[in-house]
């Protein structure tokens, strides 16, 4: 079996987490399981048979460097539960555009090495699929690196909450080029959009209406102290927010915009990595009497997400095998809260493994 070749923009935490995790599962037996994987082989491809080729990003920290020294740099925070040996990729310079916030000037250094085109760098490497990890907020460098990718001929995942797949003109862009896309913005193995989802499902098949609902996260990464600029907050909320309400849409309820609070909250640096989640709803059972639910979630935010993004990785050169251009919708409604079409979350699973079994 050859290997997937990837590239990654964005070498942050969640970069940090996914090449992490390529070396500790490296040597996993087939049939052992992977905690976070949906398969251990998924369409014949194990996780060992990812290889990163390629690496972008715009901070000084990182830039220059071996991808398994940058994953390690300031200000990444994750935790640290593999030591990644030198890979020979570099970390290359990549266009700033609006990837910066204004609360991050004084903490990301922005390389001054030379800019480097990235479609040689991409061709030139063999990269098959790009990874994207930029900051909350990054439309135009995310529509630019969308460019690039269909200029390039690679497929894209994309992780953040700039709507790309979802996007009519973006999707048929990805359909004509038959480069496959898996976006946007990628759920967490057990985070707290999952959690709510599901709450929300549970109260709704046993006959209960939400009446009120929130969701507030906090957490001590660069993502969060991002976020405290509340223009780039835009996209990430709405992503959040239709995740939700999406389920409550499917079973033919309804919830006015005024009863649903969801999205980042805060900052507190000594949190780090780890995001805490605070999840409230308000229902009625039996006789209109009332009923409160509140939950309290703490994770490591990045490694949270990485073993949905291998999936993701190995379903997208499934597509690519196979010829499949566009938004690949089952995987899509799986592994991201803004997918072009939602489904209950037990639906999409079904519709995946299905598709999985039909390409494999």
């Amino acid at each position: 079996m050859k290997k997937i070749k990837i590239a990654i923009i964005g070498i942050g935490n969640c970069a940090s987490s996914l090449i992490q995790g390529l070396t500790y599962y490296k040597n996993v037996k087939d049939k052992q399981k992977i905690i976070g994987l949906m398969h251990t082989v998924l369409g014949g491809y194990k996780i060992s048979d990812i290889e990163v080729v390629a690496a972008f990003d715009v901070n000084g920290t990182k830039v220059g460097k071996d991808l398994a020294n940058a994953i390690y740099a300031e200000p990444n925070n994750t935790k640290v539960f593999a030591k990644v040996e030198k890979t020979g990729v570099k970390v290359y310079n990549a266009q700033l555009l609006d990837g910066i916030g204004e609360y991050l000037k004084d903490v990301i250094h922005v390389s001054k090495q030379t800019l480097v085109d990235p479609i040689k760098i991409l061709k030139d490497s063999g990269a098959e699929i790009l990874v994207s990890y930029l900051p909350v907020g990054s439309q135009k460098a995310t529509e630019y690196w969308a460019n690039i990718c269909l200029k390039a001929k690679v497929a894209m995942i994309n992780c953040i909450p700039v709507f790309i797949a979802s996007d009519k003109t973006w999707a048929k862009k990805f359909e004509e080029a038959g480069m496959p896309i898996i976006g946007d913005d990628i759920k967490s193995q057990v985070g707290a959009t999952i959690l709510h989802r599901t709450l929300v499902n549970l109260f709704l098949d046993r006959g209960m209406p939400i009446d009120h609902t929130y969701q507030l996260n906090i957490g001590g990464n660069t993502d969060f102290q991002n976020m405290l600029e509340r223009s780039r907050l835009k996209s990430k909320k709405i992503s959040k927010t239709q995740s939700v309400t999406s389920q409550i849409e499917l079973q033919n309820a309804k919830i006015d915009s005024n009863d649903v609070h969801i999205g980042p909250s805060d900052y507190i640096r000594w949190l780090k990595d780890n995001k805490v989640a605070f999840i409230r709803i308000e229902s009625r059972h039996f006789g209109d009497v009332p009923t409160h639910v509140e939950v309290r979630l703490s994770v490591e935010d990045s490694p949270n997400s990485a073993g949905v993004v291998i999936d993701a990785i190995r379903c997208c050169k499934l597509a690519l095998d196979r010829g499949i251009g566009g938004p690949i919708m089952s995987a899509s409604a799986y592994f991201m809260k803004s997918p072009p079409k939602q489904f209950t979350d037990t639906e999409a699973r079904k519709n995946l493994e299905e598709w999985i079994q039909k390409y494999s």
